[in-house]
């Protein structure tokens, strides 16, 4: 073996290691310590847990179950409207859609408080009444209109793939709109279907945020996980309760695992964004689907409105007027957050997406049959409850030999690694538009893996290597729930100050903070997207050079 070929096949088996052991100790490791610590340490066993604590489990699932049915309906609903809608409209739709995507997950809340409040916009200005707004059934509305936009983007990017020619060939038979739906595009969204559902069980059962700010006396078990920690130190309880939520969440990853499949293995036509031949507004499923997408779109932009006044008025004398003072009252909580939360964000998006991208090389390249497990256990961080891995981190590195706690080191860690989960999904889709006779051409020319990288493997995924980094970048901006427990005092980030402050009623500073994480985000989206249309551009006037000359 030359010393080129030597050279390169020790940093190939150096960086697999780096790949396995990352996610073995940064991922593995510190679930499998709560896991075994919180069932040998001293103190309450988790049997008397669960009977002591059976009435806040049965909130939890109950809660779960109805937010889970109706952000399925909605989510459907949504998808199936969209098969009726011009290319045009579709674009701005998943467009509104992507950006509902890049805003803290308790923004919800604050607009549900901001709207139908004791002070509400809606329930006290508008209607001239002053009701509770807390309690389960807040709770369960807030959490649907959260979890239906990623619903209905999943579902729609089934939709997309269904080749125009099935459709056609069923219009042709004679069928009507309603068989179609039925018939055709129904079963081929049936295991998304099922994922998007278990997706939405679990967050409904770990989303801590969303009980704390509008449960009110309504408690369950996620919110009492963080009051365990928070109010009282008392980890081992935020242990046993977080252990609770992952055994649902640990029976829907299996089946998770199976339908994901099945969504993998679909390849029904293009990818271009639209269904390639709008539906018939005939038939009774159009106008039902209408009227449920269009109360969800309704809900969206009373949403962000509501957060958009908030954040650039103020009320005089029962009016709203114009106001920097929002603006000015949010600059105490910010003063270096800002920059700290940017630049943990883009870290993460970066290295995140790198050890993706790898994994999905050795995986599905090189055909690592171990590398396809370590991929399973990188979806871990989004399955299971995201307070879950934070409380893994605390156990696993409060003691030596990686005693990381309370350092900025383990937060950046963190939000590297609960990225991992999406990050793969989009490696891989990037990976699977590469033809593997490229690679095999790369080691007939005599070349070594570090060539293959170099000339195909990087250049050829650029593009999913910047859509993963953008997913990682706004996932680290928008998170909190593994981070909340991790955060050093003086070490916060944009939605832990945005969390604090909307506990504290200081609505119209949380409005501005979440103004402006949603602002970074989209400036983010859009420099990725304009390098990606330029490099894009720059690859056809390569292209077209020759045929000039």
């Amino acid at each position: 073996m030359s010393k080129k070929h030597l050279g390169s096949f020790i940093i190939d088996k150096f960086v697999y290691l780096i790949i396995t052991l990352s996610i073995l100790i940064f991922i593995l490791y510190p679930y499998l310590s709560i896991f075994v610590q919180s069932l040998s340490e001293t103190g309450q066993k988790i049997t008397d847990f669960w009977s002591e604590n059976f009435v806040l489990t049965q909130h939890s699932v109950v809660v779960a179950l109805i937010t889970m049915v109706l952000s399925l309906i909605f989510s459907v609903a949504v998808t199936i409207n969209f098969a009726f809608l011009s290319k045009q409209k579709q674009k701005i739709l998943r467009l509104f859609l992507l950006v509902t995507m890049v805003s803290p997950p308790f923004v919800t809340s604050l607009a549900y408080i901001t709207l139908f409040g004791r002070r509400g916009m809606i329930t006290h200005d508008l209607l001239q009444l002053t009701i509770n707004p807390y309690g389960p059934q807040g709770i369960i509305l807030m959490q649907t209109l959260s979890f239906t936009s990623l619903n209905a983007l999943v579902l729609i990017g089934l939709l997309k793939k269904i080749e125009p020619s099935m459709i056609n060939s069923a219009r042709s038979l004679g069928a009507k709109t309603d068989a179609i739906i039925k018939d055709v595009i129904f079963p081929l969204l049936r295991p998304g279907i099922v994922v998007v559902t278990l997706i939405s069980f679990i967050r409904s059962l770990a989303d801590f945020q969303t009980s704390t700010i509008i449960g009110g006396s309504f408690k369950m078990l996620a919110s009492e996980g963080y009051f365990a920690v928070i109010s009282f130190g008392d980890i081992h309880r935020a242990a046993l309760i977080n252990l609770t939520l992952a055994i649902p969440a640990l029976i829907g990853f299996f089946l998770y695992i199976k339908y994901d499949r099945d969504i993998s293995s679909v390849h029904h036509g293009t990818a271009s964004g639209e269904l390639g031949i709008p539906l018939s507004k005939k038939g009774f499923i159009f106008p039902i689907t209408a009227v449920l997408s269009l109360l969800f779109y309704l809900a969206l932009l009373l949403q962000y409105g509501s957060i958009i006044i908030n954040a650039i008025t103020v009320k005089n004398m029962g009016h709203f007027q114009l106001s920097w003072q929002p603006l000015i009252a949010s600059k105490i909580y910010l003063n270096d957050t800002i920059f700290r939360t940017i630049i943990y964000s883009i870290i993460a998006g970066l290295l995140g997406s790198l050890i993706s991208l790898f994994i999905i090389y050795y995986g599905q390249v090189r055909n690592s049959k171990w590398m396809r497990l370590i991929e399973m256990i990188g979806t871990f961080p989004y399955i299971l409850p995201g307070t879950f891995f934070g409380l893994g981190y605390l156990y696993a590195f409060s003691k030596p030999p990686l005693a990381i706690t309370g350092t900025t080191a383990i937060v950046v860690i963190n939000v590297i690694f609960k990225q991992v989960a999406f990050a793969t999904k989009a490696a891989k889709a990037s990976v699977n538009q590469v033809h593997p006779i490229y690679f095999q051409t790369v080691h007939d020319l005599g070349g070594t893996v570090l060539n293959e990288w170099n000339d195909v493997f990087f250049p050829m995924t650029k593009q999913g290597f910047a859509l993963t980094f953008l997913n990682g970048f706004i996932s680290t901006m928008t998170t909190i729930g593994s981070i909340i427990f991790l955060v050093h005092p003086g070490q916060n980030l944009m939605t832990l100050v945005m969390f604090d402050v909307v506990q504290r009623g200081e609505y119209q500073v949380a409005a501005v903070i979440a103004c402006m994480i949603i602002l970074i985000c989209v400036i983010m989206a859009g420099i990725v997207f304009l390098l990606i249309h330029l490099s894009e551009r720059s690859k056809k006037h390569v292209s077209l050079s020759p045929r000039l000359n």
